[in-house]
């Protein structure tokens, strides 16, 4: 009698997107086809005087109380980041490195779920490829997604992707932004999908691709921009009420965007779960989780959460709709430690 195939306790895998941090520089929007240099965005620190406008409990609510604590100015010392006054737009560069070997797990400590688990991704790759994530990825560059806040109320965003060989463009593709749904998780447009397909080759393995994403948004002169906020454990140290992300040496500082917050962005793409058609695609995570909204859109109980659907793939042989074997691909694209440790 043959044994029962079991969840290796040890089952981890690299992501296979690969984003660096994506740095700020100011300049105009005449000049983004220009050999013009662009400088470095600062993050700065203020301080400002608030006011009192929290939601109060019942017992302070008295009129003479709430004077009182007006009269207690709110300071606060904040960092912030902003355009220079002879500067419209922001120029977002970061790199993208597309890996192969998307499944192959990079720990396991089971040989024959690792069999079995080359077998299922060898499948889902000879029946349908990588060119549906390729495309919703290659979306995701030409929709500016990855600009965050900062593609908000812009008046125009270009965005530029080139595929880097021995540290030159060989070729490059350009987008304008806006004429994007960010709502759609793909998109027909043939420029999109000639990305897609150099994408789907690096996942593939067919071709090494390393691409380089510059992104011009033009805002206005002198406006706020936004890199990533740092989550600061120990606010006694900084004694900032909010702390910026910067990249750099001591006195040559730029404000940027954490790569985590990049690769979030790139794999938005998940509109396969219940209630898609209301929300629109979400980042790919093992529980569907948004944190913004404090919810997980596939819960164990529905039975459409990662785990659940490869277990049943795997170890029981139910194999999961085309759109939930896409879902768990991109899972393994995404990486993470998904092992069944006691």
């Amino acid at each position: 009698m043959s044994k029962k195939l079991e969840t290796a306790s040890v089952l981890a895998f690299e992501r296979k997107l690969d984003p660096s941090d994506a740095v700020f520089h100011a300049g105009c929007w005449e000049q983004r086809d220009t050999a013009a240099p662009w400088a470095p965005v600062k993050v700065r620190t203020k301080s400002v005087r608030g006011t009192i406008s929290n939601r109060l409990k019942a017992k302070d609510q008295d009129p003479a109380k709430l004077d009182a604590a007006i009269e207690n100015p709110n300071l606060q010392t904040v960092d912030v980041a902003a355009l220079p006054a002879d500067a419209d737009t922001l120029k977002v560069q970061f790199t993208l490195r597309v890996l192969a070997g998307a499944g192959k797990p990079s720990a396991c400590n089971n040989a024959d779920y690792q069999a079995k688990l080359a077998q299922t991704i060898q499948g889902y790759v000879e029946q349908y490829g990588f060119t549906v994530l390729a495309q919703r990825y290659a979306a995701n560059l030409a929709n500016g997604r990855f600009l965050w806040r900062n593609r908000v109320g812009a008046e125009s965003v270009q965005v530029q992707v080139s595929q880097l060989k021995n540290g030159k463009a060989e070729t490059t593709w350009t987008f304008d932004a806006l004429s994007y749904h960010l709502r759609s998780a793909h998109t027909e447009d043939d420029v999109v999908q000639s990305l897609a397909a150099l994408m789907a080759d690096g996942l593939a393995g067919v071709s090494h691709v390393l691409l380089q994403i510059t992104a011009f948004v033009r805002m206005g002169a002198g406006q706020e921009v936004f890199p990533s906020q740092e989550l600061i454990l120990d606010k006694d140290k900084t004694k900032k009420s909010k702390t910026l992300y910067q990249v750099g040496e001591k006195g040559h500082e730029i404000a940027a965007i954490h790569s985590q917050k990049i690769g979030n962005a790139i794999r938005t793409i998940d509109d396969w779960y219940e209630g898609a058609e209301e929300l629109g695609p979400i980042a790919v995570e093992p529980y569907g989780s948004v944190t913004t909204q404090g919810k997980a859109y596939r819960q164990p109980k529905q039975k459409q959460d990662f785990y659940t659907l490869l277990d049943n793939w795997l170890l029981n042989d139910k194999t999961p709709t085309e759109e939930q074997q896409h879902f768990l691909m991109a899972v393994l694209i995404r990486g993470g430690v998904f092992g069944d440790a006691s």
